[in-house]
C-alpha cells in the first residue's frame, strides 16, 4: 500500500468540497479557510531554520527569494505577484505576506507555477528537510502538484483588499467600503490600540452619526486609499484633515464576524479597549446581512446537562462573565469530567489520537468536573464550582476527535493545535462522559462543528 500523508489526505478533501460547491469560490466558502491552512502546512512542512540567523525561516521568504525571470529575461507571475506583496502596506509579518501570497496565486491561477519554480530551484529547495517535506518526496509530491492543478482550475473570486489580519490570522472578517459625501467634519471618537484605530463614538448630528454606517467597536482599516493599519496616535485625523471638504472613501472592518460573533483577532484588543473605556458599548451592525444567524439569534438557547434540558436560568448562570463574547446562539452544554492535557508534538491526525489519549491517562491526574459547552463556532471547557475556564476551541483548531477504546467507550478526546505558528505543536484534551451514548454525542456534535474535522466513533 502506497504511504499516505495526512495533510495531503484532509487537503483532498478541502479540495472536493470546494469543487462540490460551485463553479466560482468566495471568501465566504466555509471551506477555503482550511483548505489554505492545510496549503501552508505543506508549504512549512520539513521547511528548516538557518542555525546562525536569529530572523525565522517561513514559506514567504522561499518565493521572494526565488529568481523572477524566466529564461527569456522576462518578469514571470511569482514577480509581478510578490511585487504586489511586497508593496501591500497592510503586512508587516511574513506570515501575512506568505498568505497574501497565496490567496493571490488562487486568484490568479498560477500555484503550480509557482511550486514548480521552487522545485526547479536546488538553492531553495534545500531549505527543505529531505526526510520531512513533502516537496522532496517523490511519492506524495505528485499527488500534491495534481491538486494544485485542479485549484488551478477553479475560479477563485477573493477580495485582495481585505487582508489587514492575514498577519494573526486566516479568518478574514466582514469588510465594507462607505462612500461618504464631502463634509467639514465626519464627527468620530477614536482610539488608536495595537495598531488598530477604533471607533468609539460618534458626534451627534455630525456626517458618521446621520449615515449610521459604522457602529462602535469598528475597525477603519483605510481613508481614501490610505492605509491605516499600524497607525500611531492621530494618524487618521490627519489623513481626514488631508482631505476635508473632499467625498471619503472609508473602508471599516466589523468586530462583528459573519456567524454573529466578535471576530476572533478583535476578542483581546475589544477587552482591553473596554477595560480602558469602560463606558464602551459595542453597537449593532447598520444594514450587516448575517443570513441564517439572524434567525437563530432570536430563538430561544438551548442545551443538555446529563441528558436533561436546561432552564434558561441555569444557563445564565454558566455564561461568562464578560458578555461582549457571548454570542445568542443554539448551544450544548454536558457535564462530564476533565481527565487532564498532554503535549503530543508536531502531529495531530486521528492515528495519533490512542496514543495520545493514553498518554494523558498514564498520567493518572486527579479528575475535575467541567461544564463542556459545544457553542456553534467554538467549545469552551469550564470548572462546575470555581466556573475557572479551562480551555477555549474554535473548531477549525480542532484536527481529529473520537472515542478511547477501551471497555466502556465513555472516554474521549480530541487533538488541538495550541501554537499555529511554525513548526506547528499540537495537545490532547480527554474527557469522560456519562454513558456511552453521551460520549458518542459529544464527539458526534465536536467534529461537525468544522468540517474539516477528523473524527471516529
Amino acid at each position: 500500500m502506497a504511504p499516505k500523508d495526512p495533510l495531503l489526505t484532509a487537503l483532498k478533501v478541502c479540495v472536493l468540497n470546494l469543487q462540490s460547491d460551485g463553479e466560482t469560490v468566495t471568501d465566504s466558502n466555509p471551506h477555503l479557510v482550511s483548505c489554505c491552512e492545510l496549503l501552508e502546512m505543506v508549504l512549512r512542512k520539513g521547511l528548516q531554520q538557518p542555525l546562525l540567523n536569529l530572523v525565522h525561516r517561513d514559506y514567504w521568504q522561499c518565493f521572494e527569494r526565488l529568481p523572477h525571470q524566466d529564461t527569456c529575461g522576462r518578469l514571470c507571475a511569482l514577480s509581478l505577484a510578490v511585487e504586489q506583496t511586497k508593496a501591500c502596506r497592510k503586512l508587516l509579518s511574513a506570515q501575512g505576506r506568505g498568505r497574501y501570497l497565496l490567496r493571490l496565486a488562487l486568484s490568479r491561477k498560477t500555484l503550480p507555477q509557482f511550486i514548480r519554480h521552487l522545485l526547479h530551484t536546488p538553492r531553495i529547495l534545500e531549505w527543505y528537510s529531505p526526510t520531512f517535506s513533502i516537496l522532496r518526496n517523490e511519492e506524495f509530491l505528485e499527488p500534491f502538484i495534481s491538486l494544485l492543478l485542479v485549484l488551478s482550475h477553479m475560479e477563485f473570486k477573493l477580495d485582495m483588499e481585505n487582508c489587514s489580519f492575514l498577519d494573526e490570522s486566516w479568518l478574514l472578517p466582514v469588510c465594507e467600503t462607505y462612500e461618504v459625501v464631502p463634509c467639514q467634519e465626519v464627527g468620530m471618537v477614536l482610539s488608536y490600540l495595537g495598531g488598530r484605530v477604533f471607533l468609539l463614538d460618534l458626534t451627534p448630528g455630525r456626517q458618521a452619526h446621520v449615515d449610521n454606517f459604522i457602529c462602535r467597536g469598528d475597525v477603519i482599516d483605510e481613508i481614501n486609499g490610505t492605509s491605516l493599519r499600524n497607525s500611531k496616535h492621530g494618524q487618521a485625523g490627519v489623513v481626514l484633515s488631508r482631505f476635508k471638504g473632499c467625498p471619503l472613501s472609508i473602508r471599516i472592518v466589523r468586530w462583528k464576524a459573519r456567524d454573529g460573533t466578535v471576530y476572533r483577532p478583535l476578542v483581546k484588543l475589544l477587552h482591553t479597549l473596554r477595560m480602558e473605556n469602560p463606558w464602551l458599548q459595542l453597537g449593532s451592525v447598520p444594514c450587516q446581512n448575517t443570513g441564517a444567524n439572524d434567525q437563530r439569534s432570536s430563538a430561544p438557547s438551548q442545551c443538555l446537562k446529563e441528558g436533561r434540558q436546561v432552564s434558561a436560568k441555569t444557563l445564565k448562570m454558566i455564561k461568562p462573565k464578560n458578555n461582549l463574547f457571548m454570542p445568542l446562539l443554539d448551544r450544548i452544554v454536558y457535564i462530564v469530567q476533565f481527565l487532564g492535557k498532554a503535549d503530543i508534538g508536531r502531529y495531530g491526525s486521528k492515528d495519533v489520537l490512542q496514543h495520545a489519549i493514553s498518554q494523558v491517562l498514564q498520567k493518572n491526574l486527579q479528575s475535575k468536573e467541567v461544564l463542556l459547552d459545544l457553542q456553534e463556532t467554538h467549545l469552551t471547557c469550564t470548572e462546575s464550582v470555581s466556573k475557572l475556564k479551562l480551555c477555549e476551541h474554535h473548531y477549525p483548531e480542532i484536527s481529529c476527535v473520537g472515542r478511547y477504546c477501551q471497555p466502556d467507550y465513555t472516554i474521549l478526546g480530541f487533538c488541538v493545535v495550541d501554537s499555529p505558528e511554525t513548526p506547528p505543536n499540537f495537545s490532547c484534551v480527554v474527557f469522560k462522559a456519562g454513558s456511552f451514548e453521551e460520549c458518542k454525542d459529544i464527539v458526534c456534535r465536536i467534529a461537525t462543528g468544522f468540517k474539516h474535522t477528523e473524527w471516529f466513533v
